[in-house]
């Protein structure tokens, strides 16, 4: 009988990482590099972010998940491990809520969150890597960085726009 916390998964006893492009090979191949088990939450997790196009909360996450993978307690530990190793990238919404995505190869890319509708859109820019570099030529160790963009987007400027009459005339 396997534990809770061990697995029969194929990838748990593969050594030979460096040939996979499977978004779960790759992540289990980083979990494996940090010396970390690949346990059944562990893979559930790591599948329930692949899926999603766009970062997620945890009790997003948890939904995803079957009733008897993993409880919240454990998607909050496991998340903050991945984060840890770099195999998720938290950002934030403009309230203030942290949203998790799956991050296989240490790019870096940006969100705009709109403020009225809670989209989430990727922004593509590679700004930060001279700043980073900048950095580390300085001296600075386990540099690292958060940017997040907030706006309205365009669909609920619309929708504003229709629903608001036309504003009143100042009269002098």
């Amino acid at each position: 009988m396997i534990a809770s916390t061990q697995s029969n998964h194929p990838l748990s006893s593969v050594k030979d990482f460096g040939r996979t492009t499977n978004p779960l090979d790759l992540a289990c191949a980083r979990l494996k590099t940090a010396g970390l088990r690949i346990t059944q939450p562990r893979i559930a997790i790591l599948e329930a972010l692949i899926q999603r196009s766009s970062p997620v909360s945890i009790e997003q996450i948890h939904n995803d998940l079957t009733s008897d993978s993993c409880d919240l307690v454990t998607v909050y530990r496991c998340l903050a491990v991945f984060e840890e190793l770099g195999l998720v990238r938290r950002c934030f919404f403009h309230n203030g809520a942290s949203l998790y995505e799956i991050n296989l190869n240490d790019s870096h890319h940006y969100h705009v969150v709109c403020r009225s509708c809670g989209k989430v859109e990727r922004i593509d820019i590679s700004i930060t890597d001279s700043v980073e570099r900048m950095l580390r030529d300085r001296g600075y160790a386990q540099v690292t960085h958060m940017v997040e963009f907030f706006g309205v987007c365009p669909a609920c400027q619309k929708k504003a726009a229709e629903s608001s009459p036309l504003p009143a005339t100042i009269v002098r």
